[in-house]
């Protein structure tokens, strides 16, 4: 979950359940699972994500 907490575990759902199970816990493996459903590598979807959050955090 530390694409959440910060946890620095990415597999790790802390007790909750994941994302890609209706849960609030974003894991490696949701964003596998997103990456595939588009076609993309997991890097190409965590490249795009960053970017996106950079400029996201930016506006604040």
């Amino acid at each position: 979950m530390c694409y959440n907490c910060g946890c620095g575990l990415p597999n790790d759902p802390m007790g909750k359940k994941t994302v890609s199970e209706g849960g609030p816990s974003l894991v490696e493996d949701d964003i596998k699972k997103m990456s595939e459903g588009w076609g993309m590598s997991v890097e190409e979807s965590k490249k795009n994500m960053l970017e996106m959050l950079q400029k996201q955090i930016g506006k604040k």
